[in-house]
C-alpha cells in the first residue's frame, strides 16, 4: 500500500463512493489509490460472487449489498450515504495516479473556489495508456456533496453538480476499461443493447440500418481522426473501431426493436428482459 501524503490534520473531508459487481481483480488497485485521502469509503455491491466484498472490507466497513437499479440510480444511492463535504466518485476499474492523488489533496487544502473538478481519463489497455480519441475526455468526478446528484440514466450517468465553477485537474484517472478482448466484446455488446432499448422506449428514431451504418462510420472518424486517436498507434485504431461497432449495434438494435414491434403487434420493449449489471463493468 502507498504511504501517507501528510500527517497534519486535513482542512477538508472527503467521501469516496464506489459501485461494484465481481471486481475482485481490479477493486484493490482502485481502493488502494484513494484510501489515503478518503475520510470514508462507501461501496455498494450488487451481487458479487467472487472476492469483491472481502477485498472491499479491508478498506471500509461502509459496504452495502443491494439490487441493481441501473448506473445512475445506484450511484445516487451511494451519494445519499456520503457524509463529507466533498465526494469523489470512482469506478472499480479506475485508479488515481499518485500525481492525481496529491493534486486532489493539495487542491482541497487550498480553499478551492470551485464546486467540482473534472479528472482527465487515461484509458489503459494492452499495456498502454491512451492520450487521444475518446480517452481525451475528463469526467466530473470530484464535487461538493451539498446540492449534487446523479442523473437517473441507466447507463452513461452524469453528475448534476450544484451551481458554481467547474475546473479541471491535470493528473490522470487511469481507466482499466477492458480486462481482455473478450471482455471488451461482452461489455460493448451490453452497452449497445441497453442503449438501443433506452432509445426505443423513448420513441427515438435512428434512420434504419443505413442510419446505423452512417453513425458508425462517423463515430470512427470522430474518434480516430478528429480526436487524434491515430496518435495512440494500433491500440488507438482498435478503440476507434470498437466505438464504431458499439454505435452501429446500438442503432441496429433500435431498428430491430421497431421491426419486432411491427411484426409482433406488441411493443417489443415490453417483452425485453430487465437490464442487469454485467459482471466486471
Amino acid at each position: 500500500m502507498a504511504q501517507a501524503l501528510q500527517t497534519d490534520e486535513k482542512p477538508y473531508s472527503l467521501s469516496v463512493i464506489l459501485i461494484a459487481k465481481n471486481e475482485a481483480d481490479r477493486i484493490e488497485t482502485c481502493l488502494d489509490s484513494v484510501y489515503l485521502i478518503a475520510d470514508e469509503i462507501i461501496v455498494l455491491d450488487s451481487g458479487s460472487t467472487d472476492q469483491t466484498i472481502d477485498i472491499a472490507r479491508r478498506y471500509t466497513d461502509r459496504l452495502y449489498e443491494t439490487d441493481w437499479p441501473g448506473y445512475g440510480p445506484q450511484k445516487q444511492r451511494a451519494l445519499e450515504k456520503a457524509g463529507c463535504e466533498w465526494v469523489l466518485s470512482i469506478d472499480a476499474d479506475e485508479a488515481l495516479t499518485p500525481e492525481l492523488r496529491r493534486e486532489i489533496d493539495e487542491t482541497l487544502r487550498g480553499n478551492p473556489d470551485a464546486v467540482g473538478y473534472k479528472l482527465p481519463w487515461g484509458v489503459t489497455i494492452y499495456g498502454r495508456t491512451l492520450n487521444f480519441g475518446r480517452s481525451a475526455r475528463a469526467p466530473l468526478r470530484l464535487f461538493k456533496r451539498s446540492g449534487a446528484a446523479f442523473s437517473d440514466a441507466m447507463v452513461h450517468e452524469k453528475v448534476l453538480s450544484p451551481p458554481g465553477k467547474i475546473r479541471k485537474l491535470k493528473g490522470r484517472l487511469l481507466h482499466y476499461t477492458h480486462r481482455d478482448f473478450g471482455h471488451a466484446l461482452y461489455k460493448n455488446a451490453d452497452y449497445a443493447w441497453l442503449g438501443a432499448q433506452l432509445r426505443y422506449r423513448k420513441g427515438k428514431r435512428g434512420g434504419g440500418l443505413i442510419g446505423a451504418a452512417l453513425r458508425g462510420i462517423l463515430e470512427f472518424l470522430q474518434v480516430y481522426i478528429l480526436r487524434g486517436g491515430f496518435l495512440d498507434g494500433s491500440a488507438g485504431f482498435l478503440m476507434a473501431v470498437m466505438y464504431s461497432q458499439v454505435t452501429f449495434n446500438k442503432y441496429a438494435g433500435l431498428w430491430a426493436l421497431k421491426r419486432q414491434e411491427k411484426s409482433g403487434g406488441k411493443k417489443a420493449a415490453e417483452k425485453a428482459p430487465e437490464q442487469t449489471k454485467p459482471a466486471g463493468q
